[in-house]
């Protein structure tokens, strides 16, 4: 990290380095992502010297109260080690950028839909818990209750990283509170994730193949109604890939916002297709499997919350659904590093 961070400080004393806008941007937050990363590794590299000189002094002269905080000071810092050290392992070409997160529900109707709400809350609090903005993008709220359809940008270093661990489907099993029978009812839902495209990578798109609708932004409890068509949706028509934004205050914010998701969608897409243009997309692989999940929630007759491709469970499915998702997305980084 010291060698890169010295490199790109001589390019930003050049004197032609503001010449070129979007090039020395990308120069200067790399640059900071760097220094930030080297920060970090000397604040965990002090906390632990601090550790060893105070065990070292607890060995010539004991005192409980000293050794029970060093016990727990010793147990944060080996956490935030494990978590650093997944964070400087995540060198994928998006892994530090911001994640654009959608959720759709299963067949089941009001079942699934109700899923899909309480997984938008898990992700909510698990973004905060762990200092990262999250900023709703589209909403559709559902006809009875739930969500039909959510889109949130995930905004902070790695975001994309580490919820990239949360893309597939996830089953839910539970008594429904929308059964007068009580009967146990199994739903399922759909997690997208995809990173937001920066300037550094550029997309062409030919106008001619996009439809751009505008309507009124709706949503839950009138909070996202506004009074004009402000909110935007385009089609990408040969793929068949469509987009939504109605956050913002203006069309022009919204459609901006818009073609940064319809970025992002045609490059994981372009990608996972091997294809060199974005002409050559057909999209056959946007279908979702549905029945195909990553990790199954039960709540009846028994608790469990169990990630199938890694085998990591806990029982503590109130907590998961609190957030507490931070194992279960180290647990599948950590196999995918070592494999």
């Amino acid at each position: 990290m010291k060698k890169q961070i010295s490199e790109l400080e001589q390019k930003t004393i050049l004197n032609d380095f503001w010449n070129d806008q979007k090039i020395s941007s990308i120069i200067l937050q790399k640059l900071k992502y760097l220094k930030n990363r080297e920060n970090y590794y000397q604040k965990l590299e002090l906390e632990l010297y601090n550790l060893i000189e105070l065990n070292e002094l607890l060995l010539i002269e004991p005192d409980d109260t000293i050794s029970y905080d060093l016990i727990k000071s010793s147990k944060k810092l080996k956490n935030e080690l494990e978590k650093f050290e997944i964070e400087i392992l995540l060198t994928g070409k998006y892994d530090k950028n911001n994640a654009i997160i959608t959720m759709h529900p299963g067949a089941g109707g009001t079942e699934s839909q109700d899923w899909v709400e309480m997984l938008y809350r898990m992700y909510s609090r698990w973004a905060t818990k762990n200092g990262y903005i999250i900023k709703e993008l589209d909403y559709i709220e559902g006809d009875e209750a739930g969500i039909k359809s959510v889109t949130a940008l995930v905004v902070g270093e790695n975001a994309y990283g580490y919820l990239q661990a949360e893309k597939g489907v996830h089953r839910l099993v539970r008594i429904s509170p929308f059964d007068a029978g009580g009967r146990r009812h199994t739903s399922f839902a759909s997690v997208e994730v995809l990173p937001e495209i920066n300037d550094e990578i550029e997309i062409n798109i030919n106008s001619e193949d996009l439809r751009i609708d505008t309507y009124r932004a709706s949503g839950a409890g009138g909070q996202h109604i506004n009074k004009t068509d402000s909110a935007v949706r385009i089609t990408h028509i040969p793929t068949n890939i469509v987009v939504s934004c109605q956050s913002e205050r203006s069309q022009t914010q919204n459609k901006e916002t818009a073609m940064k998701m319809l970025k992002s969608k045609l490059l994981d897409l372009k990608e996972r297709e091997q294809k060199e243009k974005i002409e050559d997309l057909k999209g056959e692989q946007r279908d979702i499997a549905w029945g195909n999940q990553i990790r199954s929630y039960v709540f009846c007759p028994y608790t469990l919350v169990k990630d199938h491709r890694t085998g990591y469970e806990t029982g503590n499915v109130e907590e998961v659904m609190n957030g507490e998702i931070d194992e279960f997305i180290q647990t599948y980084l950590k196999n995918r590093i070592n494999k």
